[in-house]
């Protein structure tokens, strides 16, 4: 199964690789131990060479975490780590891989689909079917029990080159991922001001108004309504729903009767466009939407300065208190109310890659197939037990083997677990809620308020899965995104404050057109059609 390694990119040899956790060993992959018909905890220690990305609020050393240093005791190899903060991994990853200078095993990769595919037509990293079925017996149970999720990361040519992450919490419209940006609204205020929790788009224009106009937060500092624009879980996309077919982060819908769409070529999508530009004209929103970055949202957010604002997790924001719940579904103008899907789901294909330059097969396939034990991929996502010197996520029953989460006790779920927990691979089920673990508090609470508030209102029956192109489809339809979404985006932008989408619809239509759209589509609509076929 090794592999001889080839380069990626000849303008690219030669590239210098800044390191994290560095070595006085020069070579980016460890030597052969060997080793076979291996059982854990090994008689000698032996050390892998791993790359990997965590949050600025981890160690820089990731054997600084309790997790990893667990898995150290259990296995007796000990993991040498090239560790980069999450927005320079991906251009570090990519100087690493073109360089020739392979770790053993990439983890935490955040390849998608292209990228993946040409690395394996590259022979950079190995195809790990064989590996998983001879040595991976807890990867091998998980795809046992939920196959779909092999047929999700077997390749178009029958190979599987990842490790996936899986996290189950909730299934079809009550999933927890069917929609990412929830919007908050200050009902604190609401009572305040004598006001109803608005259920259309003019009642809602009306409450922003008010909002505007008699200052709550003191001081002028009242905003009310706050976005990051184009920014996923915090864009206001929820609002479209108003109008149509709605919008989500990929701008990709798939109506009831089949048929994949582009959400910002419909008129809906014009129609609340025009709605937004009259909330701009009213300055009913944040000047600085269009161009603020996290911490200039959560810091506002946190002096309690919003009268609507969105993102998936109240808690990371304003803060698990009453000043603010969940907006249902508002109707619109011509009567629409529906609440569009995220194509999201607890699936992450390209986790985890092992590279040609791994001379340890058995060995880093073992070692990873401990990350998909049940109690310990609960750790891996969401942080741990017993540890000393930080607040825990979860307390231990020995007896039962079951892992309790313990109160967040104020602090947010994000900041926690991105100090402790380790990403993936992993693999949660949600038959493991109850037996091995119990659900996150915050999760919980989500998921009822997806139940009960949201689903009532969710029109679309599916969501564009997670179709695996070939390389060549996957390859022409990245080519075609790095011009469309952005256009997408700017215009986006664009209309909200300067009110002229009704005069360039047409004109913008056409560039669309003209960078691919409908080729775009027909590939999509291939891909869903024989995804649903097979």
């Amino acid at each position: 199964m090794k592999k001889i390694l080839k380069v990626m990119s000849p303008l690219m040899i030669g590239a210098i690789v800044v390191t994290g956790c560095s070595s006085n060993d020069n070579s980016a992959s460890s030597e052969d131990y060997e080793l076979s018909d291996i059982t854990f905890p090994l008689e000698e220690e032996v050390t892998l060479k791993f790359m990997t990305q965590s949050s600025p609020l981890a160690p820089t050393d990731p054997n600084e975490k309790l997790i990893f240093e667990r898995l150290e005791e259990q296995t007796g190899v000990h993991i040498e780590w090239k560790n980069y903060l999450n927005d320079s991994f991906a251009e570090k990853r990519n100087l690493a891989i073109a360089s020739g200078e392979h770790p053993d095993a990439i983890m935490n990769a955040g390849l998608n689909d292209n990228e993946l595919l040409k690395l394996a037509k590259d022979e950079a990293i190995v195809p790990v079917e064989e590996l998983i079925e001879e040595h991976m017996p807890n990867l091998k149970a998980v795809l046992d029990k939920a196959p779909e999720y092999k047929s999700m990361i077997t390749a178009p040519d029958g190979h599987i080159y990842s490790f996936p992450w899986i996290e189950e919490l909730g299934s079809g419209k009550e999933s927890i991922h069917s929609v990412d940006a929830f919007p908050w609204i200050n009902v604190s205020w609401l009572e305040e001001l004598g006001l109803d929790m608005p259920t259309t788009t003019e009642e809602l224009k009306e409450v922003l108004i008010a909002f505007k106009e008699n200052d709550p937060a003191g001081d002028g500092n009242t905003i009310p309504m706050s976005f990051i624009i184009n920014g996923g879980g915090e864009d206001l996309s929820f609002l479209f729903g108003s109008f149509g077919l709605g919008d989500n982060w990929d701008h990709t819908v798939v109506t009831n009767e089949g048929e994949v769409v582009l959400t910002a070529a419909e008129d809906g999508y014009k129609d609340a466009i025009s709605y937004f530009n009259e909330l701009y004209e009213e300055d009913l929103m944040d000047v600085e939407a269009f161009e603020q970055d996290w911490n200039t949202y959560l810091s506002k957010g946190r002096e309690n300065r919003y009268g609507l604002y969105f993102t998936w997790d109240k808690g990371n924001i304003t803060g698990m208190n009453d000043e603010y719940d969940l907006l249902p579904a508002l109707e619109g103008p011509d009567g629409s109310k529906n609440v569009a899907r995220t194509n999201g789901m607890g699936f992450d294909r390209g986790r985890m890659v092992i590279t040609s330059a791994n001379k340890n097969l058995e060995l880093t396939a073992k070692w990873i197939d401990k990350l998909y034990d049940p109690v310990q991929s609960v750790q891996n996502n969401w942080g741990t037990y017993g540890d000393e010197t930080k607040q825990n996520i979860f307390e231990l029953d020995e007896s039962a083997n079951m892992l309790t989460h313990l109160p967040l006790e104020g602090t947010a779920p994000v900041e926690l677990r991105e100090q402790t927990s380790i990403g993936g691979p992993l693999a949660i089920l949600d038959e493991y809620y109850g037996t091995v673990t119990t659900k996150p508090d915050d999760a919980a609470w989500r998921l009822d308020l997806m139940k009960n508030v949201m689903v009532p209102d969710m029109q679309a029956d599916n969501i564009f899965p997670r179709v695996f192109l070939s390389i060549e489809d996957s390859e022409r339809l990245s080519t075609i995104e790095a011009d469309l979404i952005p256009y997408v985006e700017r215009k986006r932008a664009e209309w909200i404050t300067n009110g002229s989408v009704e005069a360039e619809w047409d004109e913008y239509l056409e560039e669309l057109e003209r960078l691919g759209l409908s080729e775009w589509l027909e590939i999509k609509q291939t891909g869903y059609d024989d995804q649903m076929e097979g």
